[in-house]
């Protein structure tokens, strides 16, 4: 590090260097190694196996032996059903640690108010087979899920909860039959959530389906007018409060999972955003760029099937790097003052090429999501900057044609491309001007894959050439 540092420094006071310092996001941190551990997912899961058995035994007098077998034996089958249906979840711990940690809260609620609540009440869970305050507990997870990971992952996590709620509540069957459909539904109508009012709507209709069970249950074990009056409220209540309480934990959840929701998109789609309004002020014809390419971003992600919003956020952002050097960029050039006239082609390809460090850094500052963060970091692979690529060849062609005429030795004919800070440069003159040229790869190119493996191969040639002519 102190060696690295040294170096840029002296590379600085020669001015081959810039002093500039950029945030940058590393490729491999400490959270990255423990969310794809093995050893630390086996601590999750017996983490949660532990909390289940003792979630179990509470509150019970008698053995409870069978009921914890059963619950490990339910546990089991629901991680192998996730690891086949899931391996990208089932790969993530911090995806496990919010699954498992959901459930387990829900789990946490249902036996509280198994527990609390009185047997001798009318509408005691015990006698009814059905208390539609544990229905919060029940559709909690499913919500939350659905939400933030997606429909499947909700499903799994409704068919866990119910049925290990059910061994945890004297294996109700009623009540699992009640929690099932109650998860099934806050599921279905979670699924397209867009905005913070959609989620109420799935909490009415949890709650108009918790309604219409209370009442057939009520009626089926000849429960009076009160207590079918007080179920039917309890029914419509927990859905509308399931709802209210998932809105407002959301963003808290979001940040702590590192998972953006529909939601989140919608709202990450204000054209207000700060960057966005620098950018309509500094760099215009880059924004309408970002706009025309959102378009199309939103098109394209419609037509295969992925999140729309997203790309379109995406693709809002992708350029913001742009604002550091709007002059620099054909769309934001006016006619007949191209600044890159006066400039050899590498400084050129690397102007164009260090909008994305520009990009990651404003991100970084301003907090962007780290899907938007990889979306700048990526938006220009690894392909070539084809003009300067061109330029560059070029006028290492001119320059050897100039020395040939004027009986240069091949030694006297300037490198184009590293010009007089070659001789600051270690090493043969491959070695030199090799890295002048690779970073002309880091840039857009509509040509495909081949060609650019066949300009590779162009440069990789020259280079080779050079180095003989320099023996």
């Amino acid at each position: 590090m102190i060696t690295t540092w040294l170096e840029r420094r002296r590379l600085v006071r020669k001015g081959l260097a810039c002093d500039k310092t950029r945030l940058s996001h590393p490729d491999d941190t400490l959270q990255d190694r423990l969310d794809s551990s093995r050893i630390f997912r086996l601590v999750i899961l017996g983490a949660f196996i532990v909390l289940l058995d003792w979630g179990v035994a509470w509150g019970k007098t008698e053995s409870t032996s069978e009921d914890q077998i059963l619950a490990f034996i339910v546990f089991i089958s629901g991680l192998m059903l996730l690891e086949l249906d899931s391996p990208e979840v089932w790969c993530s711990n911090s995806r496990l640690v919010l699954i498992l940690g959901t459930a387990w809260f829900n789990l946490a609620i249902v036996k509280v108010l198994f527990l609390a609540w009185p047997a001798h009440d009318p509408v005691s869970m015990a006698r009814v087979y059905f208390l539609t305050p544990y229905t919060f507990a029940c559709t909690f997870a499913p919500f939350l899920i659905t939400l933030l990971l997606g429909t499947r992952l909700g499903l799994f996590t409704v068919v866990q909860v119910s049925m290990l709620a059910a061994l945890i509540t004297d294996r109700s069957f009623p009540f699992l039959l009640v929690s099932l459909l109650s998860g099934f539904t806050a599921v279905y109508f979670t699924q397209n959530v867009r905005k913070r009012f959609d989620l109420i709507k799935a909490g009415v209709a949890v709650g108009c389906l918790n309604l219409l069970c209370a009442l057939a249950l009520g009626l089926v074990h000849r429960r009076g007018m009160d207590a079918l009056a007080l179920q039917a409220l309890f029914g419509i209540g927990a859905g509308i409060g399931t709802a209210l309480v998932i809105s407002a934990i959301l963003p808290l959840v979001e940040w702590a999972s590192q998972i953006t929701t529909t939601i989140s998109w919608i709202e990450l789609a204000d054209l207000n955003h700060p960057l966005l309004q620098q950018m309509t002020m500094e760099a215009p014809g880059t924004y309408h760029h970002s706009l025309l390419v959102a378009n199309l971003a939103e098109s394209g992600a419609k037509a295969i099937g992925l999140d729309a919003t997203a790309c379109r956020v995406m693709a809002y952002f992708h350029d913001i790097g742009k604002i550091i050097k709007p002059e620099y960029f054909t769309e934001n050039i006016p006619p007949g003052a191209n600044p890159h006239e006066n400039l050899s082609p590498s400084m050129s390809a690397l102007i164009i090429i260090a909008h994305v460090k520009e990009g990651v850094d404003l991100a970084l500052k301003y907090g962007l999501k780290k899907q938007v963060l990889e979306a700048i970091q990526q938006h220009h692979g690894d392909s070539v900057v084809s003009y300067f690529h061109q330029r560059a060849l070029q006028q290492q062609r001119d320059a050897r044609e100039g020395g040939k005429i004027m009986n240069m030795r091949e030694e006297d004919v300037p490198a184009v491309e590293a010009g007089e800070a070659l001789g600051f440069l270690p090493g043969d003159l491959q070695e030199k001007i090799f890295p002048y040229l690779r970073p002309l790869y880091d840039g857009p190119t509509d040509r495909g894959l081949g060609q650019r493996d066949r300009r590779a191969q162009d440069i990789d040639a020259s280079t080779r050439r050079m180095s003989s002519h320099d023996e």
